[in-house]
């Protein structure tokens, strides 16, 4: 690190620095830190240094039985784990042939979309928090408790719920789980108003975020972008619109995408109100689930006795809260994947960061890279 330091300084004229910006945050410690070089305020330069978190996830698993991977997957994105856990098992059942029973599709969608919500809240609530705003972090945390609970009593896990399985769920909806999944949408819908008043129409936060960062439609495709990063840019594309899955052609909603409302299409502001929207779409859609739902069926009727692929190899991609996740899997027949490869939304966004970071002040950066919503699970494994 040394010699490179002396490199960089060496090319640094009299009136530029080069600091380092990170860890921020706890979670990022020791994992993500920001090579910044500046002209004054103005940031001329970034350059991501990811490292040292290292769970080696793809290489554990070509060493462990595909059952064995899924509390693997929980881990790269910690946030959203039930739609990494759906992500493996669609791409193992592609590679079976399994045929998952009803009852099974709908539980996972309406799983899958809660864990949305619960991942845009986090998102939400601590990109406030990186522009200064406290009290919208503790409105957000105070409603996805209620998603943990709900998510506790489904499967006894408040963060990492090993709950798809490849060919279907750990377990089925426990009695009464329905009904509070109900109570959770009543109560839910409404509270999105009081963000709105709380932080999306706050003058300050307007301020602080549009007009900054702007990623443009062309500059998001050619990094790879993909999920609310990319619809803030415009750019109308959900796997679950656009390559369906599971059931999600069944069911109606909207994609939002960023109109630059109060700045620039593909500003901070457009990604962080794209996803206030998809939590609207998300509840609209677990409603839906809710009352199309089969109330009887097995939901392990179609769990493999043993899960042995046939040799072959697939890609299957999902969409999860931060966007485009696909797993590449090669099997050579035996229980245990020959090669297994994640491709991960928040590496891509956090990819364009000097992009769209650079020419703005050292104090936006922070706002840039809140509104990525990155995990770095996904990023250094």
């Amino acid at each position: 690190m040394g010699v490179e330091y002396d490199q960089e300084l060496g090319t640094v004229h009299a009136e530029e620095m080069v600091l380092n910006i990170g860890p921020q945050h706890p979670s990022t410690h020791g994992v993500l830190r920001l090579k910044v070089r500046t002209d004054g305020e103005i940031v001329t330069r970034i350059t991501p240094y990811i490292g040292y978190l290292h769970r080696c996830f793809e290489k554990h698993c070509e060493n462990l039985t595909y059952d064995q991977c899924i509390p693997f997957t929980d881990r790269c994105d910690y946030i959203a784990s039930m739609n990494n856990n759906f992500g493996f098992a669609l791409a193992v059942e592609e590679l079976m042939e399994i045929e998952v029973p009803e009852k099974v599709q709908y539980v996972r969608v309406i799983v899958a979309e809660v864990n949305r919500i619960a991942s845009h809240l986090l998102s939400i609530g601590t990109f406030g928090l990186d522009v200064g705003a406290f009290t919208p972090f503790l409105y957000c945390f105070r409603d996805r408790e209620r998603i943990l609970d709900l998510f506790e009593m489904l499967c006894g896990a408040r963060l990492l719920y090993n709950y798809i399985w490849v060919g279907g769920v750990s377990h089925d909806f426990p009695v009464g789980w329905v009904e509070k999944a109900y109570e959770f949408l009543d109560y839910f819908e409404p509270q999105i108003r009081e963000y709105n008043e709380l932080l999306t129409y706050n003058k300050i936060f307007i301020e602080r975020t549009a007009d900054v960062g702007v990623l443009p439609e062309e500059v998001a495709i050619s990094y790879g972008v993909s999920g609310p990063n990319l619809r803030g840019s415009g750019v109308r594309w959900d796997l679950r619109r656009d390559d369906p899955y599971s059931i999600y052609d069944r069911f109606e909603f909207d994609i939002p995408l960023g109109t630059g409302a109060m700045g620039s299409v593909g500003d901070c502001w457009d990604r962080y109100y794209v996803r206030i929207r998809e939590m609207e779409e998300s509840a609209k859609i677990v409603r839906q689930a809710l009352d199309q739902m089969p109330r009887e069926g097995d939901v392990h009727a179609a769990l493999p006795r043993k899960i042995r692929p046939p040799e072959g190899q697939v890609y299957r991609r999902s969409e999860t809260p931060r966007g485009d996740l696909g797993f590449y899997i090669i099997s050579d027949g035996s229980p245990i994947p020959f090669r297994v490869k994640l491709r991960s939304p928040a590496f891509t966004a956090l990819s364009c960061i000097d992009e769209i970071a650079r020419g703005w002040m050292i104090a936006d950066v922070i706002a840039v890279l809140g509104s990525l919503d990155i995990v770095l699970g996904e990023i250094d494994r």
